[in-house]
């Protein structure tokens, strides 16, 4: 039985669309018949979850854990990251043996990958999610053009070079590799994909939660994630103005939290629309799908830029899949996922007027709302399954095994 062992920043009991994308991938390989398990490196720590045990399991799947500690400026303790990863990737191959190694994105997996790769002889698949260079000018830790921008696409191109085949999770991406001079034989493309066993059902209206919010009544709009600048929800704010004008009922519900948080309450309190956004904060994620069922339209609002244009977000999927109506700006990545006026509606990104018509438009014509959402979860059942998206992976690694035996024959 074919053994992957998947090469991670961090993994469950942590909570994100990374995590959540992983989990997804690891349930249906091993629904398909492989055996699977993860290796994280020292990240994990960082990102809130200390490792305690050499090997975890989380939600019925096998973690390996990077139990160093790791310290120094940067980028000495990325090096020293690195080599810790490496180390206890090698470590789990003797003691795990698997048959192929498949590392995530950032870079810095991919270069312990590597590392390992050519130590041990087995071959490596490199996916990637996102450039993380441009991922940090979208969260604002970095900027376009910078040496440390550069230095982190030159590593990664380093990986994408040495790794026997290369997986993204979109065409933008595979475009953008294909201007670099990846061959696009290389590459093969795993799109961001829906777990129906979590997503499958459309969550009931919970009336008293709806109260609670002082939301009956009203027609909601509603966006669940993280508040970063490049998800634009300023804009939708500086949308809300107008579309009160038309449609008073009209609420936004915020439910997350991030770096713009304070930002975009100080932008409510001056548009003196206090009284049609509310803020929850953070909830547990076990709450989440009842703010999902309170919610008329999910709007993502994302600005223009490298990162929003070559990436596809899951959460539009995963609404699509719980039956909600979406709304989206026309950035490429919502492009690849929602065809307007079918599956959901776009509206011009950075334009809080028309963004307002977009929206008012939508909520007049309520009477075409059944079939978009019907021919969304179809295209999530037919396209967006994770159940048929990671069957993309099983040529690759089939040709990766055979030829490495080949080559060991030889």
């Amino acid at each position: 039985m074919t053994r992957i062992l998947h090469i991670l920043d961090h993994s469950l009991p942590l909570h994100s669309g990374y995590c959540f994308r992983t989990r997804a991938i690891m349930k249906a390989q091993i629904a398909s018949g492989l055996t699977v398990a993860g290796v994280t490196g020292v990240r994990q720590n960082q990102h809130g979850y200390v490792a305690k045990q050499p090997m975890e399991e989380a939600d019925g799947l096998r973690f390996f854990r990077t139990l160093a500690q790791v310290h120094g400026p940067s980028p000495v303790r990325e090096w020293r990251e690195i080599a810790a990863l490496a180390d206890r990737i090698e470590q789990v191959i003797r003691e795990w043996q698997p048959d192929i190694l498949h590392a995530h994105s950032p870079a810095l997996n991919g270069l312990a990958a590597l590392r390992a790769a050519e130590k041990s002889g087995l071959p490596l698949v490199y996916e990637i999610r996102a450039f993380w260079e441009d991922a940090a000018v979208g969260n604002g830790t970095g900027r376009e053009n910078s040496p440390r921008y550069w230095l982190t696409r030159q590593l990664e191109n380093h990986v994408i070079n040495g790794a026997d085949a290369v997986a993204v999770i979109c065409e933008g991406l595979k475009s953008d590799l294909i201007g670099r001079g990846v061959k696009p034989g290389k590459i093969t493309i795993s799109p961001n994909g829906v777990d129906l066993e979590l997503f499958g059902e459309p969550p009931a209206r919970d009336d008293q939660l709806l109260s609670e919010l002082g939301l009956t009544g009203q027609s909601v709009l509603g966006f669940i994630g993280s508040f970063y600048d490049y998800e634009g929800l300023d804009d939708l704010i500086a949308a809300m103005p107008s579309l009160l004008a038309s449609r008073p009922q009209v609420h936004l519900l915020l439910v997350g939290g991030g770096p713009m948080e304070e930002a975009l309450k100080n932008q409510v309190e001056r548009l003196g629309i206090g009284s049609a956004v509310t803020f929850t904060g953070r909830v547990p994620h076990g709450e989440v799908e009842r703010y999902y069922g309170l919610m008329d339209i999910m709007v993502y609002p994302r600005k223009s830029m490298r990162l929003t244009d070559l990436v596809t977000p899951l959460k539009p999927l995963e609404a699509m899949a719980q039956g909600r109506l979406v709304a989206a700006s026309d950035v490429g990545g919502h492009r690849e996922l929602i065809e307007d006026g079918v599956t959901g509606t776009l509206f011009p990104a950075g334009e809080p007027e028309n963004i307002a018509k977009k929206l008012a438009n939508l909520l007049e014509n309520r009477e075409d709302w059944d079939q978009t959402i019907e021919t969304a979860r179809k295209f999530v059942e037919a396209d967006r399954n994770w159940s048929s998206n990671i069957l993309r992976y099983t040529p690759v690694y089939q040709r990766l095994i055979a030829r490495k035996s080949f080559e060991r024959a030889a």
